[in-house]
């Protein structure tokens, strides 16, 4: 299972980003199941929003969410509370709380591979970032 962040999944939905043609070109390339967060939902919704795109995110959430193309995980209470240690731990990093349950989450699952496109997975030391060059 690959772990999809916000930014990797505004790149797929929007062919305007930078980022879109090498989103698209990964997700076509590979076989292993998308996972991602009720927060990471949270994060990318009020993204669309924000940037005037909200019925993008309606249809993001139908054709992702409502078809199965990636399984949610819900932050559990003990996800919450590794994410407050880790906001705490890593003052010198610029890392949402967002991304502090992606951390959580990502060790509960024992997940070794992300899709983002923010240098915030390579500094979690975790993961493999996908694609290699993003």
């Amino acid at each position: 299972m690959i772990f999809v962040d916000t930014g990797a999944w505004y790149a797929l939905a929007t062919p305007s980003d930078p980022d879109h043609d090498q989103a698209k070109g990964f997700a076509a390339s590979i076989s292993e199941p998308f996972v991602t967060s009720d927060y990471i939902v949270d994060e990318l919704l009020t993204l669309f929003g924000v940037r005037g795109q909200k019925a993008k995110g309606v249809e993001w959430i139908q054709d992702v969410l409502q078809h199965g193309a990636a399984d949610l995980v819900r932050v559990i209470e003990e996800d919450f509370a590794n994410a407050l240690r880790i906001y705490e731990q890593f003052q010198d990093k610029d890392w949402s709380f967002t991304d502090c349950t992606s951390y959580a989450i990502m060790q509960r699952l024992q997940l070794k591979r992300a899709f983002p496109f923010d240098h915030h997975f390579r500094q979690f030391g975790i993961v493999t970032v996908e694609p290699a060059t993003a």
